[in-house]
């Protein structure tokens, strides 16, 4: 019998296997390594890496860790200075610049969510707009996919500052993220394969806990912050590139063209000198010295303040439930008024997430645009949820300004709590009083049935510009 070159090679393959007593096992590869990751950065725009880039060179070049960035929107609701292209073809544009930005300090894996660029302070309207659902299963992916050590955010609260609700919407999802990419209970379809041949084929990743959480913020006030993570210098210079942490990062900002082209051009003709001068004034610098990474919380020993990868060990924690214990300190017995909207959602937020120490306004506060409407947002807890409740509202607010609606009384319906909403039309201001201008209180004080029920505060401050609430 004449057998080819092909056939001998099958016998003898058939030979040497030996006798089959079933069927040979399906052979499970690892986890793909391409993308494994020690820091995971989740932010909501093109430029945001920005703020941490001094301490991301810090950590690519010199601790030699693997750095991700994920993007929950492509930015098409920005503004475009250097090119005539808005909507879809920006949101092209700016997603190439992050690509290229991020390429500068080495970073090839980029990811972007589906979320809708928002220009709003309300961290509810993104995760509207954003489809909170739909954006935490695939941030969950990213997680599972690679399998962060360290997750680095946006500080999710309200402070007076740029306050872009988009960027506390990734800070938001990121928290929930670094909870439940570790339970193989959330979005289990992730964590199965197969079981049989034609059906349809799962993700077939593992679940993955994150062993820290750092925030970073973009408040006015960042020295309320100073003490509230590790600090590191901008100005300490690389070991191994020679330039300081600052300058690293700010090679590293030139291809987001779009949102800061003046800047850009005028740092082209600087000399070294020039430019360190200027990133070294307050006024004009970018970044402040030190870089405080706000600590959220952590799976290993670590404390506050400790480096960032201190008690952090290659490899998984055990696999096991984590479940996050809520405890319901928001609520009281009785009737009570208390600020709604994001502020109350934050204030289950940090309970949720088991975030006891990160910072937050001690007073309510908020910036607008002088000459718009103040708007503050009430929560109402009805004592008996049986029968209708009387309301009294009287609202203290700063000469000069409007109250247009919410003040009065009111017969709020049978529920176990209401939502309200007043209104303070703010004065226009312009050129002296602008600068002058302080961050003013509105004071809110409740009666139910004659008795007082609490009061709310909101601290506002009127500035040229602002996003609306």
């Amino acid at each position: 019998m004449n057998l080819s070159k092909l056939s001998w090679l099958a016998f003898l393959v058939i030979i040497t296997a030996g006798p089959c007593t079933g069927q040979m096992p399906q052979v499970v590869r690892g986890a793909d390594e391409r993308y494994k990751t020690d820091i995971l950065v989740v932010v909501a725009h093109p430029d945001d890496e920005g703020g941490v880039t001094p301490y991301l060179a810090r950590a690519i070049y010199d601790l030699h860790k693997r750095v991700a960035v994920v993007y929950g929107t492509r930015g098409g609701s920005g503004g475009n200075d250097y090119s005539r292209e808005h909507g879809a073809a920006l949101a092209d544009m700016r997603e190439m610049e992050a690509r290229e930005a991020c390429a500068k300090l080495g970073i090839t894996n980029v990811w972007f969510l589906d979320g809708k660029d928002t220009a709003s302070q309300n961290v509810l309207n993104s995760l509207a707009n954003w489809g909170h659902g739909a954006s935490l299963e695939k941030l969950v992916g990213i997680f599972r996919l690679t399998r962060p050590e360290v997750v680095i955010t946006w500080l999710p609260g309200v402070f007076i500052g740029e306050n872009h609700g988009d960027h506390q919407a990734a800070g938001v999802l990121a928290t929930e993220a670094f909870d439940l990419s570790g339970d193989p209970v959330s979005f289990p379809a992730q964590v199965a394969g197969a079981s049989k041949r034609l059906e349809p084929y799962l993700e077939n990743l593992s679940p993955w806990q994150a062993k820290k959480i750092y925030y970073f913020s973009d408040a006015r006030d960042e020295k309320q912050f100073a003490d509230k993570g590790p600090r590191y210098s901008i100005k300490e210079i690389s070991p191994s590139q020679k330039k300081p942490y600052w300058r690293l990062a700010l090679d590293a900002a030139t291809p987001h063209r779009t949102q800061f082209p003046a800047e850009i051009a005028q740092i082209s003709k600087l000399s070294d000198e020039q430019i360190e001068k200027m990133m070294s004034d307050p006024t004009t610098g970018w970044w402040s010295d030190p870089e405080t990474l706000i600590f959220g919380k952590s799976e290993v020993r670590s404390e506050p303040s400790d480096d960032v990868f201190a008690g952090i060990e290659p490899g998984p924690l055990p696999l096991e439930m984590h479940a996050v214990k809520y405890q319901d300190t928001i609520f009281t017995k009785g009737d009570r008024i208390t600020i709604g909207g994001p502020w109350y959602y934050y204030a289950l937020f940090r309970q949720k997430h088991s975030l006891p120490t990160l910072p937050f306004a001690r007073e309510p506060e908020i910036a607008i645009k002088a000459g718009t409407v103040a708007a503050i947002p009430l929560f109402v807890q009805h004592a008996n949820s049986s029968a209708p409740l009387k309301v009294t509202l009287k609202i203290e607010a700063p000469a000069g300004w409007k109250i247009a609606t919410g003040q009065g009384e009111f017969v709020l319906p049978a529920e176990s709590s209401t939502v309200l909403r007043a209104e303070i039309e703010t004065p226009m201001l312009s050129g002296e009083d602008l600068k002058k201008a302080h961050s003013e209180e509105i004071v809110v004080k409740a009666e139910a049935e004659g008795k007082p029920i609490g009061e709310v505060r909101l601290a506002v401050l009127l500035q040229a510009n602002a996003l609306p609430q």
